[in-house]
C-alpha cells in the first residue's frame, strides 16, 4: 500500500458516502485509477464492508451488555462449534476470544434488562460449550467508531 491508498482509506473513513468521481478528486485521483484502487482494496479485504451505522437506542436496542464466557472444554471441536454458534444470534454483535480470566467477551444488544435475561437463559447459558456467564452493563455510550486511526 502507498500514501494514496491510506489517503483513500482515510477519506472513505469520514466520508463513506462520497461518489467515485468526489473521493477520487479529493485523493487526487481519476475517476478509473481510483476505482481501480478501491477495487483492489476490496479484493484483498483490507476494506472489508461498508455498512449503515444506526443509533440502537432509536430502534429500542438501548441496553449493551458484555458477556465474559467461560468454556468447559478447550478442545477445537467445542471452540469452532461455540463461534459458529454465535454467528446465528443477530443480538451478539461483537465475539472476541480473549486470555485471562474469561474465554470469550460478547457485546449483546437488547431492548431492556429483561430482554437480555430472557436472552441469557434461553440462549446465551446453551451455547456449545459455555461453562458460565458474567455480565456486565454498560451505563452510558462515551465512545463508538468504526474509524481505525490510519
Amino acid at each position: 500500500m502507498d500514501d494514496i491508498d491510506w489517503k483513500l482509506l482515510r477519506t472513505l473513513q469520514a466520508e463513506p458516502d462520497l461518489s467515485i468521481n468526489a473521493l477520487a478528486d479529493k485523493v487526487g485521483l481519476s475517476h478509473t485509477p481510483c476505482w481501480r484502487r478501491l477495487k483492489r482494496l476490496e479484493d484483498d479485504g483490507v476494506i472489508a464492508g461498508r455498512e449503515v451505522v444506526i443509533d440502537q437506542a432509536k430502534v429500542g436496542l438501548g441496553v449493551d451488555v458484555f458477556a465474559n464466557v467461560r468454556i468447559n472444554r478447550h478442545d477445537e471441536d467445542t471452540l469452532e462449534s461455540f463461534a459458529v454458534a454465535v454467528m446465528d444470534h443477530p443480538q451478539i454483535v461483537e465475539c472476541f476470544l480473549v486470555g485471562g480470566d474469561s474465554d470469550y467477551l460478547l457485546r449483546v444488544v437488547a431492548g431492556s434488562i429483561e430482554a437480555y435475561e430472557r436472552f441469557l437463559k434461553k440462549v446465551l447459558v446453551h451455547l456449545p460449550g459455555v461453562a458460565s456467564v458474567s455480565s456486565s452493563f454498560a451505563m452510558r455510550r462515551i465512545k463508538l467508531t468504526t474509524r481505525l486511526p490510519i
